[in-house]
């Protein structure tokens, strides 16, 4: 199934056969693509290889691409359990495009960027030129420490901010450390994330600091940039195509991305992220399908030999009263995972029995009993007061690896 009609695309296709021709100048990938000789139609598109974020470093390690008009921008994400995924932009970030389609932010909005600006990270940036487009008064703050919480959302009330953005890791640690201080944003009426699932317990947080708040977000990539939005009458996991992004469900529900904006520089054709998802009619009332996404397939790693589902580990243990949120850490030496702690964040004046969570985590999942059937002592659950985040880009993944030496 493809998010864009037979007709809708027909006149768009061009771009996706140009970045065939682009895919078939990379020595390495030439092979997979010779029987590929033409795109006509979305069955043609369907019929391609897909491409993974090894193939297209390759791809842009070959062909080094740059902007008709301005700089060209490069980015990483990624890398806790992989190897960096790159992208390349030009000035603007396409968010023209997005701007056209989807207006959260306006002339009238006190806006705070709250995306680190930190080194490779596209995020900031990328939001930075929507506020452009969205003539806002725009409070660029990145990353801040811990003890400048308390006054930069001093600052915020005083200067009436009234949207903010940033991945929703970072936007929890800011509502709530609001919440926790007694602290509210009476004038704060819009949020604005991208870069990781919605958080629901974000939700109590923002409904204590700000009850007016509403949530704006996007799905993309560094690779695929910006391919779609929603607003907060969709659900938080249901998001708005962009007419010139086109989305595909293949096997096992995994999705592919093809860019058909004749001014993307990624050669991005059924490239998948590691994403699933199907296409569905969002409550919105939106005319169009709109793409749910259901979660990462990638997120199965591997603990001596046997696959962990990092994802359902998780959401148990995040169901467990008095926690508000997880991390699965994996100590490995030459490849091979030495022990896995699970993190615990624990809401304010809360008590939870780690040993009692422990003991049935090993009990229900079958790879943490098989794996630690002769050393369960290498299987821990500890609470912390923060958990492992990017000091680059302000990101706490669910999953962090660790190399031990």
């Amino acid at each position: 199934m493809f998010s864009l009609t037979p007709e809708a695309a027909e006149s768009r296709l061009p771009v996706a056969r140009r970045t065939l021709e682009r895919l078939r100048q990379v020595p390495e990938l030439a092979p997979r693509y010779r029987g590929s000789e033409d795109i006509r139609t979305l069955d043609d598109v369907a019929a391609l290889p897909p491409l993974l974020k090894d193939d297209l470093n390759v791809a842009l390690a070959h062909l080094q691409p740059r902007a008709e008009h301005g700089a060209t921008w490069l980015f990483q994400s990624g890398g806790s359990t992989g190897a960096p995924k790159l992208g390349h932009a030009p000035t603007g970030f396409y968010m023209s495009g997005v701007h056209a389609h989807w207006q959260p932010l306006d002339r009238e909005d006190v806006f705070v960027n709250a995306w680190g600006a930190g080194r490779m990270w596209g995020a900031h940036f990328l939001v930075a030129a929507l506020a452009d487009l969205s003539r806002c008064q725009v409070i660029a703050l990145g990353s801040v420490t811990t003890d400048e919480y308390a006054e930069w959302l001093a600052f915020f009330a005083a200067r009436g901010v009234t949207a903010i953005g940033g991945t929703p890791s970072v936007l929890r640690l800011w509502f709530a450390r609001a919440r926790a201080a007694g602290l509210e944003l009476p004038d704060l009426r819009k949020v604005l994330w991208l870069g990781e699932a919605w958080q629901p317990q974000l939700e109590e947080d923002m409904a204590a600091v700000a009850p007016a708040a509403r949530r704006w977000g996007m799905f993309g990539s560094t690779e695929t940039w910006v391919v779609g939005t929603n607003t907060p009458d969709c659900p938080a996991d249901t998001f708005h195509v962009l007419p010139h992004q086109l989305v595909h469900v293949g096997e096992d529900q995994l999705l592919d991305f093809t860019a058909l904006d004749p001014e993307v520089l990624n050669p991005v054709l059924r490239y998948r992220t590691g994403d699933a998802g199907r296409l569905v009619t969002c409550p919105c009332g939106r005319p169009g399908s709109a793409m749910r996404v259901l979660g990462r397939r990638d997120s199965v790693v591997q603990v001596r030999g046997l696959g962990l589902h990092v994802d359902e580990v998780i959401a148990r243990v995040e169901r467990e009263a008095g926690v508000s949120r997880a991390q699965v850490v994996i100590s490995e030496t030459g490849g091979r995972a030495g022990s896995v702690e699970v993190l615990l964040l624990t809401a304010p004046g809360a008590t939870v029995d780690v040993e009692h969570l422990r003991k049935e985590l090993l009990t229900e999942t079958f790879t943490l009993s098989t794996a630690f059937q002769h050393d369960p002592e290498n299987f821990r659950v500890r609470p912390v007061t923060e958990l492992i985040s990017n000091d680059r880009t302000g990101k706490t993944s669910g999953l962090v690896v660790l190399e031990e030496r």
